[in-house]
């Protein structure tokens, strides 16, 4: 079997489910970028206020460079943001253009398994089984 063939699923609620299961996936990727930009990103940027300043008047790549590397803890923090956001973006895109991979849908799949499995009390129950 290829890596990208879906196996039939012949329970139309549980490909529901798996599909359901799939989008929380996404948007959870996506509010986790989200709050980077909100939280770490500006703490960053504040950081790097006097160097901002200095761009906006003489603005070199120099500038820049320095900024950042006298600034590293700035610098690795916007470069989570910028890498995480990047990781989705292009997670998101395969996903779309060819489709889940098999052992993504494995995955997926196990794990609506195990939610079905423990009933209400599981914490995705009322977002996926209902």
């Amino acid at each position: 079997m290829d890596q990208f063939e879906k196996p039939p699923i012949t329970d139309p609620s549980f490909a529901q489910q798996v599909q359901k299961l799939h989008q929380l996936t996404v948007y959870g990727r996506w509010l986790f970028c989200l709050f980077l930009w909100l939280t770490l990103a500006p703490i960053c940027l504040w950081s790097l206020r006097e160097e901002i300043v200095l761009w906006r008047q003489y603005f070199t790549w120099v500038a820049v460079r320095y900024g950042l590397f006298y600034h590293p803890f700035s610098t690795i923090g916007l470069a989570f943001c910028i890498g995480m956001t990047a990781a989705v973006l292009v997670w998101q895109s395969r996903n779309i253009l060819m489709g889940l991979p098999h052992q993504e849908q494995q995955r997926l799949e196990k794990q609506v398994c195990r939610i079905r499995q423990q009933g209400s009390s599981h914490p995705l129950w009322k977002w996926i089984c209902q």
